[in-house]
């Protein structure tokens, strides 16, 4: 018969559903309950239609196709129906999309995916993530002040992963091999980009403009590109000759970068938007803020960038025996401890507020403190002291009353409370601006930094960008200046294809509510810390303060992982619709069920709170496997799915097959190696064997990069055994490529006799048995040395019984190449 969908004509058989038809005909309905392989069951409510002559919406798993029947798959009716269906599943669906790490990162590191691959031996991977997203690695893993750390919920446990140390350590293996990585590039656009720039922002940006094939050209204004991270950051936290090396695989993807070329000076912004197809402003924020104090044009008080841009130059600044320097942050962590290294005999850090609320890494304190820096807090400059020269400075007392907009306490004036501090300098480190009269063509806001679309970075230009430390809100820490980068370019992209640039921020699940208990079943284990040289040594030159990992302390530190990303997220069914119907859970939002999470079994991770009760995983065990080894236990709200009479999964009578992981669409049940960490990747899929015995079991191979990382049944069979599922890693890979499988599969019919005792030396026989006995076939039994009556069919090893091809009409011969 002839059915329509969608306006294609297709043909049907009676007793096809409409979602047959359609998946035979490459027409999706989504769907997230039904599989080929076992029964209609109609749990999600996903799969609706609009059939002509029909007024209600039908569920296509469950409805017969009919001869001439119209049907519509996508109309606002359905669309409607998904989405609120999926809304309802999510609303009882508790997980992480992607781990808290990531999701704190400015940059969207994959922070979870390297570390475990570190974890896991598996660095040329690790290093090949994370050039995914910058390509300044080495440079970020010193510098960061990791976002990521902060949301790291190992500390409910102890104390967070070092994920900024783990990135240093293997950016730093790559740099130090024969072939650092580079990302393969996409044939010539014929566009060109020109950057203003060359800081964290417009380096970051270059490296995924030309990878996209555009010519991109980047004019630094400086002597050598690198920005702040060149001339705002002292040698001791960053080695110069280590960033000129990730600058030169940003050179070696065909970027051009012009220094000593000034914007309105050595090129005009006309010359910049007519040589180019889109143009990037990345100018950064190059000048130290004011104190507005009295007396700071005095001799002897430097701004604090400007010291330190002075210090990158080589153009080291005479500073006197007493220096205070002003402000709580890390540039002023850097200008105090380079005065230490400039020869200051007494250096002052003077802070407003108590160093419970300064911005600036505690080990950057700690490390100051060691260094022989004072710190004075609760003081705030009044009045700069001296006539022409700078003799000192006036303090007023302070006192923290109430939280300001940045979440701290507020300092308060103590009326009538002063101090004055003899000082010879005084180093003003308290924040930066931009010199925007450097863009004087860009928009700028009344804070005086460039205007720029948030998301997209368009300034209204048309084909010109802006991004960085110079826009909104100014000034930031460096991988927000790299994702600002990342941004700018994905909308360059779709500007040059002529396409929408506003990006869409798709949908996650994310948890909040997690304490130190759920995380009891992990073992306490101590955070690894770097070596950090001797205080009394490294105060007296800007040689690199510490050492990093070696390679066991790495593994040991990224083992500590939690792992609490979803290991589905790239093959997760449930996400991909709720992305794609731009869903909104909390319209429905109520209870969230919170059930324990199933760890036990080797192979078989069970997460039930992530479970939309599709069914499909119960339906597999007992319709298409005959195991039963699941079932839907509890009614209403209480449902879950678990072994039968109240054994963990691992105790049951489970043949860890894996079939039920196969067919979950949601994540609550996935493969666990038990050698290996488990890491959510991207993967290649290869068609293969299973090579474990004869049987030839047909495989997809999963891979990342090179890198095996699961092998599922393929389609046409739809089985595994535990062998080709989940032991490939020890008993060997399945081989490339497609080999016909066993006939036992196909051509089990009538009398069958399985000769001599080769159930275990075949896994998937028993499977195989089964399903004919179920189509009609008589199965028996002998064992070797018997004579009994001919078959019609006979199966038999050839390492075990070969003359047993003599009792059948026909004969299946079993040959394990493992013997």
């Amino acid at each position: 018969m002839k059915i329509t969908i969608n306006g294609i004509t297709c043909n049907a058989e009676k007793g096809q559903s409409i979602l047959d038809v359609a998946l035979a005909n490459g027409i999706e309905i989504p769907h997230l309950c039904q599989s080929g392989l076992v029964d209609t069951y109609g749990a999600c409510g996903l799969c609706i239609v609009e059939v002509e002559g029909i007024p209600k919406l039908l569920r296509a798993c469950a409805t017969m196709a009919g001869d001439d029947m119209v049907v519509t798959t996508h109309t606002p009716k359905t669309y409607e129906s998904r989405k609120l269906a999926l809304e309802l599943l999510l609303s009882n669906h508790r997980g992480d999309c992607l781990a808290p790490c990531q999701r704190a990162c400015p940059g969207d590191t994959d922070c979870q995916a390297y570390v475990g691959l570190i974890a896991n031996g598996q660095y040329e991977d690790a290093i090949i993530t994370l050039k995914k997203s910058y390509p300044l690695a080495a440079a970020l893993g010193r510098v960061c002040p990791h976002p990521c750390e902060t949301e790291c919920r190992r500390k409910l446990k102890e104390e967070p992963i070092a994920i900024a140390s783990l990135k240093q350590f293997v950016a730093d293996l790559d740099l130090q091999s024969d072939h650092p990585y580079l990302p393969p590039v996409e044939a010539k656009s014929g566009k060109s980009v020109g950057i203003v720039g060359g800081g964290p922002a417009g380096l970051t940006a270059a490296w995924f403009l030309a990878q996209a094939g555009h010519a991109v050209t980047i004019y630094e204004a400086m002597p050598k590109a690198g920005g702040m991270l060149r001339y705002g950051i002292p040698e001791y936290r960053l080695p110069k000759a280590m960033l000129d090396q990730e600058i030169a695989l940003v050179e070696a993807l065909g970027v051009t970068i012009k220094t000593n070329t000034k914007l309105g000076q050595d090129i005009t912004f006309a010359e910049l938007t007519k040589k180019h197809d889109a143009a990037l402003i990345a100018i950064g924020a190059w000048k130290s803020t004011d104190m507005r104090c009295p007396g700071e044009e005095k001799e002897g008080l430097i701004g604090g960038i400007d010291m330190l841009i002075d210090i990158g130059l080589g153009k080291l600044p005479a500073i006197g025996k007493k220096v205070a320097v002003v402000g709580g942050g890390n540039t002023a962590m850097d200008a105090c401890r380079s005065a230490v290294r400039l020869g200051a005999e007494k250096v002052y850090l003077l802070y407003r507020r108590t160093e419970e609320e300064m911005p600036a890494e505690k080990i950057e304190i700690t490390e100051a403190r060691e260094e022989g820096v004072e710190f004075r807090f609760l003081v705030a400059p009044t009045e700069v002291l001296g006539d022409d020269k700078v003799t000192g400075i006036r303090l007023q007392k302070m006192e923290l009353g109430e939280p300001d907009a940045s979440g701290r306490r507020r300092p308060v004036p103590i009326e009538g409370a002063y101090e004055d501090l003899e000082l010879d300098n005084i180093i003003a480190a308290i924040g930066q601006k931009v010199i925007v009269s450097d863009a004087p063509d860009l928009p700028a806001t009344k804070w005086s930094t460039l205007t720029a679309d948030p998301e997209t970075f368009a300034t209204g230009i048309p084909g010109v960008f802006a991004a960085g430390d110079a826009v909104n809100d100014g000034p930031g820490i460096a991988i927000a200046a790299i994702g600002h980068g990342k941004k700018a370019a994905a909308a360059i992209g779709k500007y040059l294809a002529g396409d929408d640039m506003q990006p869409v921020e798709p949908y996650i699940s994310i948890q909040n509510d997690l304490t130190a208990e759920d995380f009891d079943y992990r073992e306490t284990a101590k955070r690894e810390h770097v070596h950090h040289v001797d205080p009394a040594v490294r105060k007296t030159n800007f040689m690199p303060v510490f050492e990093n990992f070696n390679e066991a302390e790495a593994k040991r530190e990224a083992a500590r992982c939690l792992e609490c990303g979803c290991m589905d997220v790239y093959d997760c069914a449930l996400l991909k619709y709720a992305r794609e119907y731009d869903v909104e859970p909390e319209r429905v939002a109520g209870e969230m069920k919170k059930v324990p999470i199933e760890r036990d079994h080797p192979y078989i991770f069970r997460d039930n709170n992530k479970c939309i009760l599709c069914g499909l995983c119960v339906r597999v065990c007992g319709q298409l496997m005959d195991v039963h080894a699941i079932d839907l236990v509890n009614r209403g709200f209480e449902t879950n799915i678990e072994a039968g009479l109240g054994v963990k999964l691992d105790q049951s009578n489970c043949i860890e097959c894996g079939m039920c992981i196969a067919v979950c669409p949601t994540g609550a049940l996935q493969e666990r190696n038990p050698d290996v960490k488990p890491i959510p990747l991207t993967t290649e899929e290869t068609e293969g064997h299973c090579t474990h015995c004869g049987l030839n079991c047909p495989a997809i191979m999963h891979k990342h990069n090179d890198t095996l990382v699961k092998v599922t049944p393929a389609e046409n069979l739809g089985v595994l055994c535990k062998s080709g599922r989940f032991e490939w890693y020890k008993d060997g890979e399945p081989a490339l490529g497609h080999v016909a499988p066993s006939p036992v599969f196909t051509e089990l019919k009538g009398d069958v006799l399985v000769y001599g005792e080769i159930m275990k030396e075949y896994p998937l026989l028993e499977f195989a048995l089964r399903r004919a006995e179920k189509a009609g076939a008589k199965v028996r039994y002998a064992a070797k040395g018997e004579n009994p009556v001919k078959a019609d069919v006979v199966v038999y090893s050839t390492e075990s019984t070969p003359d047993a091809a003599k009792f059948g009409a026909k004969a299946i011969a079993l040959t394990n190449p493992l013997k």
